[in-house]
Parts: C-alpha cells; structure tokens; sequence
C-alpha cells in the first residue's frame, strides 16, 4: 500500500495523545487532584493537541474533506464510523476531568470516575482505530490478531514516553513513569518481533486462481489497462525487501535506544527523558510507514501479482 503521510501522523500522533491522556486519567485516579496546576493544563494541553492535530490529518488524504462528517453515520457497521464517534465523545469526557483533576473545579469526588472514563474511552477510540485495518480481509497483513494489541501497547508506550519529560519540565518526575515507560516498550518490541516473523512466515493463500475459481494455472491473457490507474499507484505500492529489513532493524534500535534512555532517566538525569520521548516517537513513525508500506492488497493480483 502507498503510505500515505496523513495516515501516518493520525496514527502515531493521535495514538501518543490517546495515550498520554489515558495515563493522565489513571494518575487522576491513583493520586488524586493534580498537584501542579501548571503540569495538570500542559500535560492535557499537549495530549489534546496531539489527537486533534492527528485527527484532523486523517482528513487530508479525502477527496473531498469537507464530506468527513458523513463517517458517523455508519457506526452500526464501520469500525471508522465508530472511531469518529468515540473521538468526539472523549473530547468532553476528557475536558471535564481536566477540570476537576487541575482543581479549576473543585469537585474531588468527580476525579476518580472521570479518570477511568477518560482512560477507558481513550483506549475504546485506539481499539477502533487498529480494528478499521484489522477487519479488512483483502490486506492479509492487516487483516491479523496483533494489529490492534500492537496500536493499542504502541500508544501506551508513546503516551508514557511522553508524560517523564512533561512531569521533569515541572518537577513531578517519579520512577513509576519509567518503569511503565520500559514495560510498554519492552511489549512493543516482543509484538513487532511476533507481528513481522507472523507476516514473513503466512501462506500467501490468494492467488488468481483462487479468485477466479477456475483452479491451478489460470493466468492473465492480457493486462486489463496499458496507463497506471489509481488503484495500483495507491495498491500497487512495494517497499523493496532489504529495505523493509533495515527499517524494521532501525525501529527495533530506536526502541532500544529509548529504553537505555529510560534507564538513565532513573539512574542519572530525568531530564534524560526528552531522548526517550524522540526515540519512541521516531520508532513509531518509521513502524507506522512500515505498517502500510508492507501490505498487500490482493486486487494486486489482476494485475500481475502472483500470490498475496
């Protein structure tokens, strides 16, 4: 598939915002009322910030943006749909914990509900973001059981990465960030390590003859167009071989490097949490041009592809 930019942002961007606001609402939980007014505004300002820049980039690949609004209608049986749902309805759940959690409100008795609530829906809207690429069965690679535990642990660890250097920005940096920070990246590279061995080792099933039924070799008489069209130019992408191998090498040294970055965090400096954050995030970029870069989908295979 030809990864496209926009996608890439929406997914990494709004899966760290999802996660940083979901950690937010768990520590509102565990503690109580925000102990710095300061941190509470920046940390929900910076997780709000990266969901919407990251929704709104899922618009830019549409042909016609404006028509977006329509997605909602369908969540009866479009895991979009229901994504776009349950982002707009975890804007307001969120913004009236933020309230009571910086002490803006005084409503203390509020915090713990409107904690796991912001925590829950956050995940629910991740869940469904993994679950629109999960449930297409013409992509193999998508269409697989780690897809959506992968965008969901993904999240947890960008969302972490991010909260040890906003908490050192104001003074409220504690262990237990990089150890859950270690945890969700340690996941992370024990699901992308199962994900790819999973990918790499699938029987490629479909194949021409399969989908004509007209059994073992069948083939093309004729290309069915002589100009590119627009399925294969967004189908018909391939990412190279030892260039998907190095990438994925590259994500699993980023990922490493962010948790030495962790470590040295607790050990020597919090303010060492900032390379934790670039390392995670720039993993998280190059797994998600991967992610789309490696499918397959199989309308490729009328127009040459073997199998898929």
């Amino acid at each position: 598939m030809n990864p496209a930019y926009s996608v890439i942002l929406f997914t990494t961007s709004s899966g760290a915002g999802y996660g940083l606001l979901a950690l937010l609402g768990l520590v509102g939980v565990q503690h109580g009322q925000a102990s710095s007014l300061a941190f509470a505004l920046v940390a929900l300002f910076i997780a709000l910030a990266l969901i919407t820049v990251g929704l709104l980039s899922s618009t830019f690949h549409l042909g016609h943006p404006e028509r977006a609004w329509r997605a909602f209608s369908q969540w009866r049986s479009s895991w979009l749909s229901r994504e776009g749902v349950a982002a707009v309805v975890t804007y307001p759940v969120a913004l009236a914990f933020g309230l009571v959690w910086s002490g803006l409100v005084d409503w203390p008795s509020l915090i713990g509900p409107l904690g796991w609530a912001t925590a829950i829906m956050s995940g629910v809207t991740v869940f469904c973001t993994g679950k629109i690429y999960s449930s297409l069965k013409t992509i193999p690679q998508w269409h697989h059981g780690l897809t959506v535990p992968v965008y969901l642990v993904f999240g947890l660890a960008t969302g972490a990465a991010l909260l040890a250097p906003i908490a050192t920005l104001f003074g409220r940096f504690q262990w237990f960030q990089i150890v859950l920070a270690v945890v969700a990246l340690v996941a992370v590279l024990i699901l992308k390590f199962a994900y790819w061995h999973s990918i790499d080792n699938a029987p490629r099933k479909h194949s021409m003859a399969a989908a004509t039924g007209l059994g073992p070799g069948v083939r093309q008489w004729e290309v069915p167009h002589t100009n590119i069209n627009f399925i294969q130019k967004e189908m018909g992408y391939a990412v190279a071989r030892r260039h998907a191998q190095k990438l994925r090498r590259l994500v699993f040294l980023l990922l490493a490097m962010a948790i030495v970055f962790a470590v040295l965090a607790a050990l020597l400096s919090p303010w060492l949490s900032f390379g934790l954050a670039v390392a995670a995030l720039a993993a998280a970029v190059i797994e998600r041009w991967l992610f789309f870069a490696e499918a397959v989908h199989v309308v490729n295979l009328y127009y040459g592809l073997a199998n898929a």
